[in-house]
Order: C-alpha cells, then structure tokens, then sequence
C-alpha cells in the first residue's frame, strides 16, 4: 500500500492538506475534500477558499469522479523496494577463493558482468572493490570450459568503458593481457554481429569494438574489415556507441577516407548532435572534426549544413567534453587545424 508521503500533491485537499476521500469541484473550478469545503461553505463564506472570489449561488458541488478514481486506484499501487545489488566483495572473493568450484566462479562472473552494465558508479565501485586483479586471474585460468575466459574479458570490457577507469586497467596489466588472448578474428566476428546480430548483442558487439578501438593497430584492421560502412547503418539506426566507434575510427587516414564516401554519414551525426547522449553527442563532434580536418570539401558541407551554429549552442551544454569537442570543431570551421 502506498504511504501518505508517496500521494501527489494534487490528491490532498487545499484547506485540510488530508488526502480526498470525496473531492468535489466548486464552481470556481478547485476541488476540495466534500467535508472540508462543507464545513467552510457552513461556517457562512461564499467565496472560493483559493481565488477568494464569489461563489454561485445557489452553492452546488460536482463530484470529481476521475479524480477520486485515481485515488482509489494509487492507495492500492505497491511502491516497489530499491532494487538491491549483489555485494560485490562476496563475488569478487569466490573468484579469488582457490577452494571456490568452477560453477561459482563462472556464476560470480556473470553477476559482476550484470552489474558492470548498470551504470558508470558501479563499474567504478567494482574497480574500486579488487575486481580488475580478481578477473584477471580468470583470464590466466587453464580450465576455459563453460566459457569461463570470455566471461572474464567480456566484463574487463565493460570495466573499461569509463575514462575514470582507464587509468587503473593500464596499470593493473589489463591491457596486454587482453590483446595477447583475444583471438585474431574477433574483430571480425564482432563486425559480423553488427551486421546480423539482435539489438543487445549489435550494442554489445560495438561496445567491445569501441574498446579494441582504443589502440591503433585496432583500428586499420576494424577499416579492413568493413566497418564503416556497417557501423554507419547501425549509427542510422539509432545506436550511439557506433558513433563512438566511428569517432575512434576517424582517427586513422584509413577511417577517414572510408567516411568520407558515405555522403549520407553527415546528416547522420547531425542527428546526433541534436538528440544524442552526452557520450554520442561528444563523438560525432569529435568525428566530424577530424573528417573536416582532413577535407575541405567536408568542412565546406558541414558549415553550408549549419553545424557552426549548432557548435555555438553546445558551448553552454553542462558535459564538459562535449563543450570542448564543440570549441574544437569551431576552431576547425573557422580554419584552424587540428594536430594529429
């Protein structure tokens, strides 16, 4: 049952603030409780107790049935509790537990990786609670049988989609453990889900991408295989990681000269600019910045398609690195070139 703290402001009364067991409208068009405008109308006033203006006479008083039904309806409504996590130290402490079985650990992995999807805070108090050096005995483990090493690099992935992060994978070796394991052709096949796969496993498959993107050599080899042009229809199609991946591609002579065949990418990122997330808003600036650097026939299609303005109105955006990626891209627009 819901409390009387969780009732909308609406469905209390104005003279007794009690929630409305029979609201009525006045003619003035406020509803009151029946009994506390009764006692207000009896005790001789014939005025609105809100606007304080006349009221008709003869007094009449509507039930407001809608209003009393919602009431009804939301004393029934059981607010539900605050979704409640598993603690992640327990977890974190069956991975390292030498004594722990094979179906625990694989088990911890999967609720750390549930976890590490939720949002940023969390993948932050997971790095902060010994996850990384934990995982990264699983990627060492021998035994891979019920897929326990791609478990424990599919959420070293999701660990390091933050900045905050970076930082501390570096540090902990994360890096070139995870390069030395994955296979060669997993930015193939992670292409290849982009192209065939369901929604989650095409949002997955270009967050997995965005972080092999993340070095170099990466990327040549994500141009190689197509990328492009797949993640440009996935990015049309509304997923804002593709632009993130697209925003790394860019970076490489490769990446660029591909993008710059679509003629349809820039309405795309457009797009983005004006109804994105923070994080995709960033890296279309990011994408159209290098693409303009690297081609002034590009730089000309996106001052000609207003870009410059939409910069001029993102300069006041509360992100800090979307405000900066628009200053950036002005400065482009305006002549002045990045240094790659």
């Amino acid at each position: 049952m819901a409390s009387p703290s969780q009732f909308p402001d609406d469905f209390r009364c104005p003279i007794s603030l009690e929630i409305m067991s029979d609201p009525v409208i006045l003619s003035s068009g406020h509803t009151f409780d029946r009994s506390s405008i009764q006692r207000w109308l009896d005790s001789g006033h014939r005025t609105c107790p809100i606007t304080k203006l006349p009221i008709s006479d003869p007094v009449s008083l509507i039930p407001n049935h809608a209003l009393r039904s919602l009431i009804s309806n939301y004393t029934l409504v059981s607010f539900p509790k605050p979704l409640s996590y598993p603690e992640p130290k327990s977890l974190i402490q069956t991975l390292i537990a030498a004594s722990s079985p094979l179906d625990s650990k694989l088990n911890s992995l999967d609720k750390l990786s549930k976890l590490s999807k939720r949002d940023s805070a969390i993948r932050r108090k997971l790095t902060e609670s010994g996850a990384v050096s934990a995982v990264l005995n699983c990627v060492d483990f021998d035994d891979d049988s019920g897929g326990f090493q791609e478990k424990a690099l599919h959420l070293l992935l999701n660990l390091s989609l933050d900045d905050d992060n970076k930082v501390g994978l570096v540090a902990e070796g994360v890096v070139g453990k995870v390069v030395a394991t994955l296979r060669r052709d997993a930015i193939l096949g992670l292409i290849s889900l982009l192209w065939g796969g369901n929604g989650r496993e095409r949002k997955e498959a270009a967050t997995a991408l965005y972080t092999l993107s993340s070095f170099p050599d990466n990327r040549v080899r994500a141009v190689e295989n197509r990328a492009v042009p797949i993640l440009i229809q996935n990015a049309n199609s509304g997923l804002g990681r593709a632009v993130e991946v697209l925003g790394l591609l860019a970076k490489c002579k490769e990446g660029r000269q591909e993008m710059i065949k679509f003629g349809g990418l820039l309405e795309i990122l457009i797009k983005f600019l004006k109804n994105g997330s923070s994080r995709a808003v960033q890296y279309a600036l990011l994408t159209i910045s290098l693409l303009c650097n690297y081609s002034e026939r590009m730089r000309v299609l996106v001052v000609r398609e207003g870009v410059f303005e939409i910069c001029v109105g993102l300069l006041e955006d509360d992100n800090e690195k979307v405000r900066r990626n628009a200053n950036s891209l002005i400065q482009v627009l305006q002549g002045k070139r990045l240094s790659l």
